[in-house]
């Protein structure tokens, strides 16, 4: 499906997209993703979380960096430096549990002692791995979704994180001036990566119009992304450095956060469930004037 560019302020398209199956374990780069109303499929399905049900990340656990899940037609396969690879089946769970991600207390599925005792001897604490209940709703704030009920799973809040290349080519331009090495994007975490924008511009855009193969799909950009230390932390080597918060602190600092940095946008999804998002698709918005 073509989209008539003379309606909208901007003409964009997807260069990157990538999943991230187990919140705050590596990501998946895909060239194309079918796009659900809690997100890209498979995106934060799984969990990992401590002995009380609360879940953890790599804010205080940043060896989570290294475990990279590949999935397959039946299963998932998670592999880290040192650990022989664990097979999660795609179809099978254990017994229900409840589980804490941030303030939201949900339904979920325990996957088992042998996935509860790898996560624990690679991260060095009792931990176990959660699926959550696809019949459990969890929902985003509405007070940033203008009262529109958006699900997600395992996010942070909402379904989609949005950035473009040029925001991170902006702070690249920053950390060289300064004799700091280059970040990839990969260190934001986002799904969906614009290219043909001027940088920060997504934080302006109303809805983005997707010109889906099979349809339109429409995706709406509502709050600003509160930046925590997990950009700090190299994906490779799992090291942390605080120069990357170090320079956005300099001049990514919203107001509308209450002063926190920002940097992406976190978004919903209006239209298009069940369509497909691709690298190359065109996308088109115009811009919000609040």
């Amino acid at each position: 499906m073509k989209i008539n560019k003379k309606e909208f302020d901007v003409a964009a398209s997807i260069s990157r997209l990538f999943i991230y199956p187990i919140k705050s374990c590596a990501g998946i780069e895909v060239q194309k993703a079918q796009l659900l109303d809690t997100g890209l499929e498979w995106d934060r399905n799984w969990m990992v979380v401590d002995e009380a049900g609360e879940f953890v990340t790599q804010r205080e656990l940043p060896r989570m960096a290294l475990i990279e899940p590949r999935l397959q037609t039946e299963e998932m396969t998670l592999s880290a430096p040192g650990m022989l690879a664990l097979q999660v089946r795609l179809d099978r769970v254990e017994k229900p549990v409840r589980a804490r991600v941030w303030d939201d207390e949900v339904s979920a599925f325990d996957m088992g002692d042998m996935a509860a005792q790898w996560f624990s001897d690679f991260l060095g604490q009792k931990l176990r791995l959660v699926r959550f209940d696809p019949d459990h709703m969890r929902w985003s704030s509405m007070k940033w979704t203008g009262g529109a009920k958006a699900p997600n799973q395992f996010s942070d809040g909402f379904p989609i994180l949005m950035i473009s290349e040029t925001s991170v080519d902006a702070l690249n331009l920053r950390l060289k001036q300064s004799g700091e090495a280059a970040v990839g994007v990969e260190r934001f975490r986002a799904n969906v990566i614009l290219t043909g924008l001027d940088a920060h511009d997504e934080d302006r855009l109303d809805i983005c119009h997707f010109a889906a193969a099979d349809g339109m799909a429409e995706i709406r950009p509502v709050k600003p992304c509160a930046r925590c230390p997990i950009p700090n932390i190299d994906p490779v080597t799992a090291i942390s450095s605080p120069t990357v918060s170090d320079f956005l602190q300099t001049y990514r600092q919203n107001d509308l956060m209450n002063g926190a940095i920002t940097f992406g946008m976190n978004a919903i999804v209006v239209s298009g469930e069940g369509r497909w998002l691709q690298t190359g698709q065109a996308v088109s918005a115009n811009y919000r004037f609040d």
